[in-house]
């Protein structure tokens, strides 16, 4: 069975994580207003491997670093081929709804705010994207990692048709 799409350990790994986004929550008390917040936090190796996690907390370092640890046990193993992706796929999680394509080298990465941070913390470069239905960045990191974790590469597909890589493109 290919890695593709499959959960990694965090160990010896260098990663390296992005504040997606930042909420903060307000809970009113006999004493007045308590603030918690809560951090959406992606980390990659920039190599294919890229997790998210979310963290809570009463100030902001504390909720982006529990973020950091939830993110760690999240990780996923993404097929890169040449700084994109091997072919065209979409991904959903609640009302978010994202679409991402291979694109030519030196394109980059044509994405909005969460979906950049996941896709550049992947380590691809050229890859054209749209986010469609919800913006809601909790929503958006879920359906590109959704999409992300679909993908497989010409290794992936001929070891589960079982025949060889000249008939994966051949026919």
């Amino acid at each position: 069975m290919s890695t593709q799409g499959k959960r990694v350990k965090a160990s010896d790994i260098d990663l390296k994580d992005r504040l997606v986004a930042v909420n903060r929550v307000a809970k009113v008390t006999k004493g007045g207003r308590t603030f918690s917040f809560s951090a959406i936090v992606v980390v990659g190796d920039e190599n294919g491997i890229v997790g998210y996690g979310l963290g809570k907390a009463k100030e902001v370092s504390e909720a982006i670093a529990k973020g950091i640890d939830d993110a760690k046990k999240s990780l996923i193993k993404v097929p890169v081929l040449k700084g994109t992706i091997p072919h065209d796929q979409e991904g959903k999680f609640g009302g978010g709804r994202v679409l991402i394509k291979p694109a030519a080298a030196g394109t980059g990465v044509i994405a909005g705010g969460a979906m950049r941070a996941v896709l550049e913390s992947a380590g691809i470069h050229d890859v054209l994207a749209k986010s469609k239905g919800s913006s809601n960045p909790h929503n958006v990191v879920k359906a590109t990692f959704d999409a992300l974790s679909k993908l497989r590469d010409a290794h992936a597909i001929a070891e589960v048709r079982s025949v060889n890589l000249n008939k994966v493109f051949n026919g």
